[in-house]
């Protein structure tokens, strides 16, 4: 059940924006600009632009849930709603919580600790190399020779396998979210 007032258009749109420019960001960073950049940039230019796109990234998406929560809230009272309006609510609630972990601790964690490394790899004349996974060896034997690396490597892959496991949750939450606003239009 919603409020007893039907949300206006501009209402409606505005959720409809949230939800689509959080979803289509979603993806374009997720499966399609980091393949790309992987494939076509060095190490350190990728993991530069990595550093300065997903915090902005994570915090626009933190965003745009918040909002699209809020609007949701206001226009379904808690007193009135049925069990699809309250998994709803559940769902932007856990998008807009994984998220603000992510943008605030996950996602900076990774940016910081892949600065550092860089730093590293530098002073060893590493990360020049195109994709990520080329030049193997090189880092491997780096990672045994230098434990400061070596620890560094091991955080950063801890920070972004978590920073990926919430962003794989917000977009489980907004495809959710978009099926249920798929049920319920009246009409394209």
């Amino acid at each position: 059940m919603s409020t007893e007032q039907e949300p206006t258009v501009t209402v409606k749109l505005l959720q409809l924006l949230l939800l689509s420019t959080y979803w289509g960001m979603q993806i374009w960073v997720t499966f399609i600009s980091s393949f790309v950049m992987d494939n076509h940039l060095n190490r350190h230019t990728y993991g530069f632009i990595q550093s300065r796109l997903v915090p902005f990234y994570l915090h626009l998406g933190s965003a745009c849930a918040f909002f699209n929560l809020t609007i949701f809230a206001v226009h379904h009272p808690s007193d009135t709603l049925d069990d699809r309006e309250a998994f709803q609510i559940f769902t932007l609630f856990v998008s807009v919580t994984v998220a603000a972990i992510n943008a605030q601790w996950f996602g900076q964690m990774t940016s910081d600790l892949m600065a550092d490394m860089h730093l590293v790899e530098q002073a060893c004349g590493l990360g020049q190399d195109i994709g990520l996974s080329s030049n193997r060896e090189a880092y491997a034997k780096l990672s045994e020779t230098d434990a400061k690396y070596r620890a560094l490597s091991g955080r950063l892959r801890l920070y972004r396998l978590l920073s990926s496991l919430c962003n794989l949750c917000c977009i489980g939450c907004n495809f959710s979210s978009l099926c249920y606003m798929a049920e319920n239009l009246s009409a394209l």
